[in-house]
């Protein structure tokens, strides 16, 4: 059975970092593309970064230059470091796998940003 498990979210002030872990098990992690989402109140979930099995990497353009998206195929661990944290960050946070039409969610972690 496939988990995915968020951690690391929490309340933080403007201009703080954190950094977002996501354990998976129960798949082939290092063949799996990766991403973070996330999702506002009343918002639409929305990609945050992913990065491919090869370590290819694409984000959103809100997060460039502010966030990084990485892998640890050894700890079946995905990462995201967010730093010069925003307001409009503030949203849970949901990991992805993918594999073709393998789809895997977690439950989310939530952030907050806030003075």
């Amino acid at each position: 059975q496939v988990q995915l498990v968020e951690s690391g979210g929490e309340l933080v002030r403007p201009g703080g970092s954190l950094r977002l872990s996501c354990a998976a098990s129960g798949l082939m992690f290092r063949v799996y593309t990766m991403g973070w989402y996330r999702q506002a109140p009343g918002k639409q979930r929305e990609l945050v970064a992913s990065i491919t099995h090869e370590g290819g990497t694409d984000y959103a353009d809100s997060v460039k230059g502010r966030f990084t998206i990485s892998r640890d195929n050894a700890k079946n661990t995905l990462y995201l470091q967010m730093n010069s944290l925003k307001t409009e960050d503030t949203a849970v946070y949901y990991c992805k796998a993918t594999l073709g039409g393998l789809i895997n969610w977690g439950r989310g972690t939530q952030v907050t940003v806030s003075s």
